[in-house]
């Protein structure tokens, strides 16, 4: 467990604080190996996620480097390397949907 990551989650209100909690450990679980660094002052999974809590919601990125004009569809976002999801509440998440657009992501 990251320290940073940690403090970081602590320091948000909430309901951020309990998104990226849910967030993480979704991540986490899905791959238990996955490094876990505080990068540009939010939590980093191997540089093809991110959780950054934001002001009324938290966006959780998505590297998109690789995939599909039809898988970066999934995502929101202008971004060329990096595209993201954005979630206003811990009741809408889906863990079936984020561990599929973990999968996309992450081809194993």
């Amino acid at each position: 467990m990251n320290s940073e990551v940690q403090e970081y989650i602590k320091k948000q209100r909430s309901p951020q604080k309990e998104i990226i909690e849910k967030l993480r450990n979704i991540i986490l679980k899905t791959y238990p190996d996955i490094k876990e660094e505080f990068k540009m002052g939010v939590p980093w999974y191997e540089g093809k996620y991110y959780l950054v809590g934001l002001k009324d919601h938290v966006n959780m990125g998505f590297s998109i480097k690789g995939l599909s004009e039809e898988e970066k569809g999934l995502f929101d976002g202008t971004g060329k390397l990096m595209k993201h999801i954005k979630i206003f509440s811990p009741e809408e998440i889906n863990k079936d949907r984020i561990v599929e657009l973990l999968k996309v992501v992450r081809k194993e």
